[in-house]
């Protein structure tokens, strides 16, 4: 819906960027998208890849902030929050440099970021079990909000049924808390024009307690 609202005819080829395990990848790709998916992950892009055969993706393991391409493309999308992961002062900045960088002009750059009512609010300093009972497996997941560095850690205990016992694999996660005047200052500041700012994917008005912004930005020079 984005591609047609913004855009004046299909993207020739388009960058999931970020991408995972390739959910998002896979869906453009099957609805006829050319498509490179673009991973810091190997184990990521390994199940990717997997999940992506014979759909014709190319998959590259490269940093976000500065990755490299063949050429450049008409869109691109960095989608589930992907962009609060860079922490370091400027990260954002140089992320968005390199996407104008192999955009065409003109290109739609598409990508949603938690804001900070969900850091503040729903993150803080909560504790959540998950469960997923299809693939018996629990998570506890405990975090750690600083309002001064704005970053919260993610302490993460995953729990996986192996043949009638429990195994726990332990991981931290950090994400960084961006306001709305930091990401539409980091944007153009890099050559871009924001064309919208929406609080779902029905294009709505971000609400106060909304808990993810959605972005479509222009390439514009």
């Amino acid at each position: 819906a984005s591609f047609d609202r913004y855009l004046k005819a299909r993207p020739g080829l388009v960058l999931d960027l970020a991408c995972g395990t390739g959910s998002m990848t896979l869906a453009l790709a099957e609805r006829g998208y050319d498509m490179i998916g673009v991973d810091g992950s190997e184990e990521m892009l390994g199940v990717a890849f997997e999940r992506s055969a014979g759909k014709g993706v190319l998959y590259l393991l490269q940093d976000m902030r500065r990755f490299e391409l063949y050429g450049t493309v008409g869109a691109v999308t960095c989608c589930l929050d992907s962009l609060n992961y860079l922490t370091g002062e400027g990260d954002l900045s140089e992320c968005f440099a390199t996407v104008h960088n192999y955009l065409d002009p003109d290109g739609l750059f598409l990508f949603d970021m938690n804001t900070p009512y969900k850091f503040e609010r729903v993150y803080a300093d909560n504790a959540y079990i998950l469960e997923d009972g299809e693939n018996g497996s629990y998570c506890g997941w405990q975090n750690a909000y600083d309002p001064e560095t704005r970053i919260c850690d993610f302490y993460l205990s995953v729990f996986t049924e192996q043949g009638g016992v429990y195994a726990r694999a332990d991981e931290e996660q950090h994400e960084r808390c961006y306001s709305l005047e930091e990401i539409k200052g980091a944007l153009a500041r890099t050559g871009f024009e924001l064309l919208s700012v929406s609080g779902d994917f029905a294009f709505g008005e971000p609400r106060d307690d909304c808990e993810r912004w959605y972005f479509a930005a222009r390439c514009i020079k």
